[in-house]
This record gives structure tokens, sequence and C-alpha cells, in this order.
């Protein structure tokens, strides 16, 4: 957005809200601040009138010493821009406000894990109730007053973990038994779990009149996981049927969930590099490239060119190791089994040989710093990396395009299953692959570039069906796309330092908020923080696409068969470790 739309914005948001809306003139921080009772009219008008219709993050925050909540609002045009940041603040004894679901459906999951974590009500939501904890849970686990069992500082590193500390265990201070307690007259062994009734509810057997070409059928439920290897994790899937026609099907996660954000502002900041990259498991490096955007932004801080260039490398490589494994874990849910999905691993376990010499770590990497990255590349990697890109991955790409692209069994299974509409995608804030399989061409890396993004020539790749086979199709799209842009980093790579300053053993990051994103593999990863001055984090949020892209799935399942529901989710990939945090 140019300056001068951007004062006549501010002005017509002025003009149009005297009252209920105002800039947030903390240091440090951005954004408007809206008035509760205005924020549905708010919305509204910055959706219709302004063209920011995609709704990207919602994340509560906790001022306890303030005594209140916030609740801060990223929204983009899907045209490309930056964001309009709004936020709503709230009293922390009764924090309500209203639910934009009806205005951005997207806002629907992210609006529930305010609720679950935060105890942040939303009136009018469609379904709020807990997303990540179950029911017997006690109390709002990032609020800032909550304490888990074993608790024993808010922030690391703890002091018995000095060298001068005293040692002992913090279950010697809490016994067996004394560590759950549940909310006030909830009985465990009497307990029947809320959630399950809402989505059992109004299930009835229906009985249909039998002829030549029908059958009777019956109105069921049936549960696909937790425990099942097509749902790519602890992950679960609620579906009820007409038959074999799905007419709705409820996600169900949380298995996973180990309150990553909690642990996150428990740790200081340079602590939370390696614990980013136990979200996406598969894509470590992006995970840390977010996170030290996020942080950077607070530090002022730019990384020096030649660690600019290793960082996209690393990203892109990322992408194109994630994309692999993906397309190799949907012919396996079609059942395909060995052959395509090992064809495709080996690609990426030679990607990961890089990872391994460059950052110690095939997975885990660690190797984003805040200015930089912790170490150049090691000798022989170049060299390495340059026929990876030049030579081999290029060929083995086009190989496996012609083994699957027209198989007709893999286009039978795909072609108009699950399709999700443009309208729809923006609307339910997809991000990544599933959005610009829909026809919608927004793609960070050029919509709001950050890093060295705008220096390189590539296309954003798009479809326009919107189904099952249009997001295998794009990921092939994507990891070409990803091939040219290494070939031009390779090309101009240059010389020089690594690292913005001396090597990172404890930063102080100055006051103020951030947002920092990336066009990950999966889709949007963001990170918002919130700095205090201290070592550790005020705020620690994470923006997951798994999580966010799965709003849509009974859009994406409902009117089609049971096992399309598994090549739906499969076309989605999500993970686990992000989903649930």
């Amino acid at each position: 957005m140019s300056e001068q739309t951007a004062v006549e914005q501010k002005t017509v948001i002025e003009n149009r809200f005297p009252q209920a809306v105002r800039k947030d003139d903390r240091k440090g921080y951005e954004g408007y601040i809206v008035e509760a009772a205005n924020l549905v009219e708010f919305a509204t008008t910055i959706r219709d009138e302004f063209g920011y219709d995609y709704l990207s993050s919602v994340t509560g925050v906790d001022y306890l010493p303030e005594g209140k909540m916030e609740v801060v609002y990223h929204a983009y045009k899907s045209t490309g821009g930056k964001a309009l940041v709004f936020k709503v603040q709230v009293p922390r004894e009764d924090p309500v406000l209203p639910s934009l679901v009806s205005i951005y459906p997207g806002a629907d999951f992210q609006e529930r894990e305010a609720w679950d974590l935060l105890g942040i009500k939303f009136l009018d939501h469609p379904n709020l109730k807990r997303i990540l904890m179950w029911e017997g849970f006690h109390g709002h686990p990032l609020r800032k007053d909550w304490q888990e069992a074993y608790f024993e500082e808010e922030g690391k590193p703890f002091k018995n973990r000095w060298p001068t500390g005293k040692v002992y265990r913090a279950e010697d201070n809490n016994p067996f038994n004394k560590n759950v307690s549940y909310p006030t007259d909830f009985e465990p062994e009497k307990w029947e779990p809320i959630a399950e009734a809402a989505v059992y509810e109004n299930v009835t057997s229906v009985t249909q009149p039998v002829d030549e070409v029908a059958l009777k059928t019956d109105q069921i439920i049936v549960n696909l996981g937790p425990q099942h290897p097509s749902t790519h994790g602890v992950f679960r899937m609620v579906v009820k049927l007409q038959g074999e026609t799905i007419l709705k099907l409820e996600p169900v996660m949380g298995y996973l969930h180990r309150n990553h954000e909690k642990i996150g502002e428990r740790n200081t900041f340079i602590m939370n590099m390696p614990f980013t990259d136990r979200l996406d498991y598969i894509s470590s490096m992006s995970n840390n490239f977010g996170y030290a955007l996020a942080v950077e932004k607070l530090m002022g801080i730019t990384p020096p060119e030649r660690a600019e260039y290793i960082r996209v490398m690393m990203a892109e490589l990322t992408r194109i190791a994630n994309h692999v494994w993906a397309i190799g874990f949907l012919l396996n849910d079609l059942g395909a089994f060995f052959t395509p999905a090992l064809y495709a691993i080996a690609e990426r376990e030679l990607i990961l040989d890089i990872f391994e010499a460059t950052s110690g770590s095939r997975m885990m990497c660690n190797y984003f710093r805040f200015g930089g990255v912790a170490r150049d590349l090691p000798e022989g990697v170049f060299e390495k990396v340059k026929q990876l890109v030049l030579d081999r991955l290029p060929r083995k790409v086009d190989e496996l395009d012609a083994y699957l692209t027209n198989n007709e069994i893999v286009r039978a299974r795909c072609e108009g299953v699950g399709v999700l509409t443009a309208e729809q995608a923006i609307a339910y804030s997809a991000a990544g692959p599933v959005l610009r399989a829909s026809g919608v061409p927004y793609d960070i890396r050029r919509a709001d570039p950050y890093s060295i993004y705008d220096r390189f020539d590539f296309d954003v790749a798009v479809r326009y069906h919107g189904d099952v086979y249009d997001r295998y199709l794009i990921r092939m799209d994507e990891i070409r796309q990803s091939l040219r842009i290494l070939e031009q980093v390779i090309r101009d790579i240059p010389d020089g330092p690594i690292q913005e300053g001396k090597p990172q053993y404890q930063v102080r990051v100055p006051p103020g908020e951030a947002y920092g994103r990336v066009e990950g593999p999966k889709g949007e990863l963001g990170y918002y923080v919130v700095s205090n001055g201290k070592p550790n984090p005020w705020r620690y949020h994470v923006r997951a696409p798994s999580f966010i892209n799965l709003t849509a799935m009974n859009e994406m399942c409902a009117g089609n068969k049971v096992a399309d529901s598994v090549a739906v989710l499969g076309s989605v990939d999500i993970v686990l470790g992000e989903t649930d945090r």
C-alpha cells in the first residue's frame, strides 16, 4: 500500500468510527484499537470497503499487570500488500467480545483456541468449545497466572540449573496424585464427553424406500483416527454418514498438544529457536525463518547479504523436501504402496544430507540466528547443492511427473474431489498450496516480500479447480519454481559474513510487538511476538498453517465418500506437531 493510500485509509476509518477506533500509540506497537461493541461493523467495513478479505491471524494476549485481555487481528488483501492490524481490549475478569466467524469463517478454530487457552469468550461463535484441551481441563493454561503441575519458575533458565543452584526433582515438591485439579463440580468418574455429544447430536436412523436401485441406509457416525495411519498422526475426523456419503465432518485435535506457546514464553528468546524446529518437524528451516524475522523486526537488525542468500537456499530446499514427502504420502493415502512414496522420499534424503552437513542435524536443524545463521556452508556443501539443483532434482521431478500426473488411478481418485472454491479458500483463511490450488495466486514471497525474495525471478504457482488433483499439481509446480529460485541463489550468492554482530548466547529485545510471517511449504507460518524488554517473550504465538487449513475440511469433504476424506486430508498436508503445538 502506498503512503498516500495508507493516509487516506486512516482518514476514512477515523471519520467512520470517531469514538470507537483509535491508533495504538504504545511504543513499538501498530494498528487500531477497536471498541468491542463496534468490532463486527469495523471488520465488515474493512472487508467490504477496503478489500481486506483475508483474515490471516487471530491472537489472544494476556496483559496481566494491566488487568486486560487483548485480541489481535492481522487482515490482508488477497491481492497482496501489508497487513491491517486491529485489536480489541476487554477486561481480564470478564473477557467477552463478538465473534467474527460470520464475517471471516477462518476465525473459527482461532477463536476456539483463544477461548480454550486464554478464556476469551466470543459471543455468537457457532461452536465455541475447547479445541486443544479436553473438557475436564481446569482453567485456561496460557493465562499468565495459570501454573502447571511441577511448576518451578516463570522464566528460564531456572535458578536451580545454574552451577551454584541446588538441584532437586520438581516431583518431590508435588507428590503423585497431587498434580491434577479439575473444574468446580467436575467428577472425572462421572464424566461424559460434552464435545462428543455436540458432534453426535441429532444423529437418528433414517429409513429410505427400497426399490430396484436404492438400498436402505442409516445415518451413522464413524471415527477416523486418532490412531490410524491415514490421519497422518494422532488426529481424528468425526464423520456423519448417509450410507457412504459424508454429511458432516468435524476435525478433532489436541492429542499431541503440549502447550508449545506457554513453554515458549518461559524460554528466553534465543532458546525458542530450536524449539520452533519441533513444530513442522518436516520443515525445520522454514520454522526458524519465520521466528527469526519476528524477533529481528523488534531488534531492528538485518542479516548480511550472504546470510540472506543462505536462508533462501535452505528455505527453498525445505519446500522441495516437504513437497516430495507430501506427494509420496498422498499416494500412500490413495493406496499406492511403497514405490511412489519411496521414490519421492529418496530425493528428500539427499536434501537432508545437506541440512545435516550444514547444521549438524537432519530434521531439528536449529540453524537460523537473529541477524543471520549459525555457521557458514561447510566445504563441499555448495557443490552438492549445485549438483542437486542443476542436474538431479529437475530430472527426478520430471520422472515423478511422468509417472503420476496422467496415471488413471490418481486422476480418478483426485479429480473433482474435495473442491474448495477461491471464495471459500479466502473466507476460510486457507494458505499455501491449498489456497493457490483454488485459483488464488497469493504467495507471501510476492504479496508481501520478506528477506531478499523480491530479487528473484519466479512465478506464483496457481491452479483453478480447487480439488485434490490440483493440490497435487500445485506442489509439482512449486518444486519447479523453487528450483528456479535456487538456480539464482547459486549464481548470485556473495562471499562475506553470515551473522550481524557477535555470536548470540543471550539477547535483549526492545519492548513492542512484531508479526513475522513466511511462505512455508504448508502455507503462511506466522509468529506474533510481544516483548516487554526482558529476556523472555511476554507473548509468543504461532499462526500454524496446518491448524488453520483444517478449518475448511468439512467444506471440502461434505458430499464426498468416506474414502475421499482420506485423500482430501492428504492433499491438505498437515503435520501434527504444528496442528496441536
